[in-house]
């Protein structure tokens, strides 16, 4: 308009910098605030330190109905220490079967903490007055961000990819049924790639020396018949990690694969007892 009238007082960015020192360039209409949440933290370095559970659903006989399956997982061992199939979602199922699971593995006040995403059941007042009286810490996930609780959606992943999951169960009878002997098959029987190819019951409850020394042992036999096989080394029986995070600080340089001392002493101990 100025230069229509044959005026030039300034740049169009000038005018601009001149209305923001004053306040008059900003977003007038009310905007909701949102909150801003933490990125979880947690460190397991021994079973039932921090768990993580999910509910999801099991597809029932016809369109639009479902069966609920509630899972308990032990990060470090990948245990699954309590599971439930019902047939809804509700707070109190979930306050029972996690009430339950904490008697079963002898939780003490202040040991562990429960990692969940943000579902009702989730953050139901009834399960946060568990926690509390049990002496557990509750975390959660961020919003919308599925990486914050990776092990639960892992492993339901494994369930559903089992050759043998039906498309559709009948009733929450066939989806319990089903759900028993891979449960039971995923914590004594399942060699999990995450923890050195152990099962999560060897993990959860401390076979992992013994056998990683018979491991070594067929190593260390295979090495002295073809020493040429192995080129770059005398090969290792793995291990699990040492230390298992949901979402590791960046800013820290955390080794989760070595062994440490004391369990790599007693580890020689048992390997040279079974030479």
């Amino acid at each position: 308009m100025l230069l229509d009238e044959e005026s030039y007082l300034c740049s169009v960015r000038t005018m601009y910098r001149i209305l923001a020192q004053q306040h008059e360039v900003r977003e007038r209409r009310p905007v909701a605030s949102r909150p801003v949440y933490a990125k979880p933290e947690l460190l397991a370095t021994a079973p039932n330190q921090v768990w993580s559970w999910d509910i999801t659903k099991l597809k029932g006989p016809v369109t639009w109905t479902y069966f609920y399956l509630y899972v308990i997982l032990d990060i470090f061992s990948r245990y699954v220490v309590g599971w439930m199939v019902a047939q809804r979602e509700s707070a109190a199922l979930a306050k029972r079967l996690i009430e339950y699971t904490c008697r079963k593995q002898s939780i003490a006040q202040d040991q562990l903490t429960i990692h969940a995403d943000r579902g009702s059941s989730m953050k139901s007042k009834l399960v946060a007055e568990l926690l509390a009286d049990l002496g557990v810490t509750k975390s959660h996930s961020r919003p919308s961000v599925s990486n914050d609780n990776p092990f639960s959606e892992s492993q339901f992943k494994t369930l559903k990819y089992r050759p043998e999951f039906p498309d559709r169960f009948g009733c929450v009878q066939d989806a319990r049924a089903f759900c028993g002997p891979f449960f039971g098959w995923y914590n004594t029987d399942h060699h999990h790639c995450g923890i050195g190819f152990y099962t999560p019951a060897d993990v959860h409850y401390g076979r992992v020396v013994l056998l990683r020394a018979r491991r070594q042992a067929a190593l260390d036999a295979a090495y002295e018949r073809h020493p040429e096989r192995f080129v770059r080394h005398r090969p290792q029986a793995s291990c699990p990690p040492t230390s298992v995070w949901i979402n590791p600080p960046k800013d820290k340089g955390l080794n989760v694969v070595e062994q440490p001392p004391q369990l790599l002493s007693t580890f020689q101990e048992v390997l040279s007892q079974s030479v």
